[in-house]
């Protein structure tokens, strides 16, 4: 094989006279394609675990009272302006008037908005009448609009933290400007998120909804059905007239596919008194520890035996 270089220079180094091969690369958690890539997937996965407890920590927070609904619900006062808007446009076309029909049916919605931000602000204020080492049943939502907007507006109307746990999708959901900022989380994985749904809460409280509600909710009974939650859970359903005509839950125990006594874990309510009175009842109950105990630290989302 021919030399590649036939005439070297003997005073001076070869090795020297080429270029490094060896260009210096990013730190492995510097590696965007690498952390963005498949392989860094189960990071990721962790990273929605360690930078929510990290905050959760940070701001003492203990534990919480999670609540679902729809996102589709607006204020009364965006409902009344919605409705008196179209009505003023005119026309009589079948597409106004479906359009109008259904600004009816948003106007007679808003009271589950109104209904959620009342009960938020009822359930702040009492959490700060709390003496414990750490923030107790802190309001927290999916972070979006309606009545995960309506929550977190209650309770930070009332002076409280509250969270939003929002999650990054298609169709961007904007998180809701009443989100306390060192709370307002982002999402990639949905089971992250219902994990943080789970993991935290001592109490639910879920207004009418569709098919998000539906999974929130029936994800976390099950929990609750199964024994998987280490934790006594209060799950408060509001608006039994809705939640009944769409869901036949005696029909369920009539076929034998639930026990009787798994209608036990659900609590109706129809008023933010009403619901509130549950809540702090059943909070009081099981979750608060009146007794001068030795821990002035406890652990977020500790639950005693």
């Amino acid at each position: 094989m021919p030399d590649p270089n036939p005439n070297p220079d003997p005073n001076k180094d070869n090795d020297d006279s080429l270029p490094h091969r060896n260009q210096r690369v990013p730190l492995a958690y510097e590696n965007k394609r690498f952390l963005n890539g498949p392989d860094g997937r189960i990071l990721r996965i962790l990273a929605e675990y360690q930078e929510p407890l990290s905050k959760f920590r940070r701001e003492r927070i203990q534990d919480t009272i999670v609540f679902f609904g729809s996102a589709r619900f607006h204020s009364r006062e965006d409902a009344q302006a919605a409705l008196e808007g179209l009505q003023k446009s005119g026309g009589d076309s079948v597409d106004l008037a479906e359009r109008i029909k259904r600004a009816e049916s948003n106007l007679d919605n808003s009271r589950y908005y109104e209904d959620a931000r009342h009960l938020a602000y009822l359930i702040s204020k009492w959490t700060q009448t709390i003496a414990q080492p750490r923030r107790r049943f802190v309001v927290c939502t999916g972070g979006g609009p309606g009545i995960m907007e309506a929550a977190n507006r209650g309770a930070s109307e009332a002076g409280g933290k509250t969270i939003g746990l929002n999650i990054n999708l298609p169709s961007e959901q904007v998180p809701n400007p009443y989100i306390t900022p060192e709370l307002n989380f982002e999402f990639h994985y949905f089971f992250m998120r219902k994990l943080w749904f789970a993991y935290l809460a001592k109490a639910l409280v879920v207004f009418p909804g569709g098919f998000g509600t539906f999974d929130e909710m029936f994800e976390l009974l099950t929990l609750a059905q199964t024994e998987k939650l280490a934790k006594h859970i209060c799950v408060v359903v509001y608006g039994r007239k809705y939640w009944e005509k769409v869901v036949n839950f005696q029909a369920l125990v009539d076929a034998g596919t639930i026990s009787a006594k798994d209608l036990d874990l659900i609590h109706w309510a129809d008023t933010p008194e009403g619901a509130f009175e549950l809540l702090r009842s059943d909070l009081e109950q099981h979750h608060i520890d009146r007794s001068n105990s030795a821990e002035k630290e406890p652990e977020i989302a500790k639950t005693r035996p």
